[in-house]
């Protein structure tokens, strides 16, 4: 199989009422780690990579391993630039092969917002490859992505109906009370506004900041609507603990073959959790 874009994904999700997950990784261990649980679990995945990410790990290199893992696994696997705001960027990494693509203009005035959105599913449609907007704006921060509380607004579900018209998106972020990384208190949804905004909008509708909120909010979310979940820091705190935990009991450990695996098996656990809440597994 090649990498695909996440056109027809998303909408055999949205039809069938499940969730594909996007999991933001961040190197060859973090990317083996979640291909190699979807294809065991038979679960369609998006390979999500901020611009810090891309920049650390370089854009052929992701293609190369993501082109490596699709060779290798029958299942849907899909790469994506994950809140990108440089509209020159985005396009010279679909021209290197990427399939899907987030363009973040949420922060600016909501014609503008339109406008470079538009430009981009002009140029990323020409190579089939999707787009997915952001309408509203979360709080919180993904890895150099910082939005303050006081900055963070919720989608509006009847002028997400004239962006999803006037833009031509695959796909539709929507803002209904999630964060970015961990949360500061009780995760609390909007399930009122997703409702109101499913029945205005055809597009599937994604949510981000899935991270640190309990399963049967999520699942709820996909219930009214939702075909794709970002997982980040769920996925680093663990990766991150288990190796640290091995360099306390392995004070001079220098092989990273060593130290990385308890890492990638505790991420490991975590990918398996995600799918199972999504309910992508056995969709692929």
């Amino acid at each position: 199989m090649k990498i695909l874009s996440t056109r027809e994904m998303l909408k055999k999700a949205q039809r069938e009422g499940y969730a594909i997950p996007a999991f933001n990784i961040h190197n060859l261990e973090t990317l083996q780690v979640v291909v190699d649980t979807a294809a065991e679990l038979r679960s369609p995945v998006i390979l999500a990579g901020t611009p810090s990410t891309i920049a650390y790990a370089g854009g052929e290199y992701i293609v190369a391993m993501a082109e490596t893992a699709a060779k290798e696994y029958d299942i849907p696997i899909a790469i994506h630039l994950d809140h990108y705001e440089d509209v020159e960027a985005i396009k010279h990494f679909i021209d290197l092969g990427f399939k899907s693509a987030m363009i973040d203009a949420s922060h600016l005035d909501y014609e503008d917002n339109i406008r470079i959105v538009r430009e981009v599913v002009e140029y990323a449609h020409k190579f089939d490859a999707t787009v997915e907007a952001e309408l509203g704006r979360l709080g919180g921060q993904e890895d150099d992505l910082i939005v303050d509380e006081k900055d963070s607004k919720y989608t509006n579900p009847e002028q997400a109906r004239d962006f999803v018209e006037r833009t031509g998106i695959d796909s539709l972020a929507v803002a209904i009370g999630t964060a970015h990384g961990l949360y500061q208190g009780e995760a609390k949804l909007d399930f009122d506004r997703l409702k109101e905004i499913r029945d205005m909008v055809d597009v599937p509708l994604v949510l981000h900041g899935a991270s640190d909120v309990p399963d049967e909010l999520v699942k709820k979310a996909i219930s009214l609507g939702i075909c794709k979940v970002n997982v980040a820091t769920d996925l680093k705190i663990p990766f991150s603990d288990a190796v640290k935990k091995y360099f306390n009991e392995n004070p001079t450990a220098n092989d990273p073959r060593k130290y990385m695996t308890p890492g990638k098996e505790a991420m490991k656990k975590i990918v398996a959790h995600k799918i199972m809440v999504c309910g992508s597994n056995g969709k692929a």
